[in-house]
């Protein structure tokens, strides 16, 4: 069995790449999927398919259609959603997919550092299951697969 796992949360830093490595190491068959990691094609994207729009805001419109496109199939796809919510960036992209990830029935593994908890309190009592770091959601899913 493989698992497809769509990783919502931040694009700035390393933890995608991290846990993937993580995976790896431990010979899990999971299969990675996730929001656009390259910030100017997710922003382009809308004026390379629709042409180019008469202000900032429209083509910010467009490339969230796109964007948005590409989010709903993947999270369809997906057998498990792990999102992921730091200190360091907003997190509304991250909270979006964590909440279509619960109106599609997805598992939900979140991930937050304990000075999040009250923001994040309706999310985590919605999610499977709530940790602080991508080792401990790694931890979980390695758990699904161990033999009897």
């Amino acid at each position: 069995m493989e698992l497809t796992v769509y990783l919502a949360g931040e694009i700035h830093s390393t933890w995608r790449t991290d846990l993937k490595e993580a995976a790896a190491k431990r010979n899990l068959p999971l299969h990675f999927t996730g929001p656009m990691e390259n910030h100017d094609r997710s922003d382009d994207i809308g004026e390379e398919i629709l042409g180019v729009q008469p202000n900032k805001m429209l083509k910010d419109e467009a490339a969230s259609s796109i964007n948005n496109l590409r989010t709903q199939i993947l999270l369809q796809k997906a057998d498990v959603v792990i999102a992921l919510f730091g200190e360091t960036y907003k997190q509304w992209n991250s909270a979006m997919d964590a909440a279509t990830a619960i109106a599609l029935q997805k598992p939900l593994i979140l991930i937050r550092p304990e000075s999040l908890h009250h923001p994040l309190k309706e999310l985590a009592n919605k999610s499977q299951v709530v940790v602080e770091n991508p080792e401990q959601a790694l931890q979980a899913l390695s758990y699904v697969f161990e033999e009897n």
